[in-house]
């Protein structure tokens, strides 16, 4: 297969569609970003009661920094800023947060790159070449940059972002409010029956299987040797499968949904 120019090019599926459920979970793992979630007065980008839309703006906002150009990702933005003026602790609320803080937005940032990266290693069945790496890590700063993160704020190479991440790790905590509503999430009761019934285990397999042992202790949920193998083998058979696809399908649903931006831009419907 010929390498892709462009080092996200070929992970941009799998972080999506593999990853996502721990994503959300290492997000939501420090206070602030978890209870914002938890406790938002934004019911438009609650996941419970409107999934659709909420991961269609997710992956939007996944496909503008990674695919976008800058006019897409400033008009994103001033859209995402606008929903963030919301997202604010109160004198009820049980942690300090503000979704314009860049402190947060960069561990948010930073969890999804970690997705991009564990879902390549994992398709590939192998570490990342560290070249590959580098490559892959500079191409992710609009992860955070798209909003409030400072380009000097980003790490500025692999052994900055290893340190972050770790210390990262170190100061996550997921009381049992956010607990209960991230197991929700992994288990997808978020969505209907005929749609939660037969992916629920698949689902639950992917989202442990992606958690650092640290997020798993969190949750509370168990993993053994015979998880391992079985979603090794899940993943490097995805991999076998996605990895080949012509580029154009490799890059759904991102390419989708930016053509959707940008038609919602030029007919003046709502970006999110």
């Amino acid at each position: 297969m010929t390498r892709s120019a462009d080092p996200l090019d070929e992970v941009v599926i799998g972080a999506a569609l593999l990853a996502g459920g721990a994503n959300v979970i290492m997000q939501l793992g420090v206070p602030g970003v978890g209870h914002g979630v938890l406790e938002s007065r934004v019911d438009s980008g609650n996941l419970f009661h409107h999934p659709a839309k909420r991961t269609r703006t997710t992956i939007t906002y996944l496909a503008v920094a990674t695919m976008g150009t800058e006019d897409d990702r400033r008009r994103y933005r001033r859209a995402v800023n606008r929903v963030h003026a919301h997202v604010h602790s109160d004198e009820s609320s049980a942690v300090a947060y503000n979704a314009f803080d860049p402190e947060l937005q960069l561990w948010v940032a930073a969890c999804l790159f970690k997705g991009f990266e564990d879902a390549y290693t994992a398709m590939r069945g192998r570490p990342i070449p560290r070249e590959r790496r580098a490559a892959l890590y500079a191409a992710a700063a609009p992860l955070g940059t798209t909003l409030q993160v400072r380009p000097e704020m980003w790490p500025p190479d692999l052994a900055a972002f290893d340190d972050y991440w770790r210390t990262g790790l170190a100061r996550t905590r997921i009381d049992e409010p956010v607990r209960r509503m991230l197991v929700d999430i992994a288990e997808l009761r978020f969505l209907p029956a005929v749609l939660r019934v037969p992916f629920r285990r698949l689902h639950l397999l992917l989202t442990t299987g992606f958690l650092p042992p640290e997020f798993r202790a969190r949750m509370g949920l168990r993993w053994s040797d015979r998880d391992q193998r079985r979603f090794d083998r899940l993943t490097a058979a995805i991999g076998a499968v996605a990895l080949r696809l012509p580029g154009p399908l490799r890059r759904f649903p991102f390419n989708v949904l930016l053509h959707d931006l940008r038609r919602r831009i030029r007919t003046g419907r709502p970006l999110v």
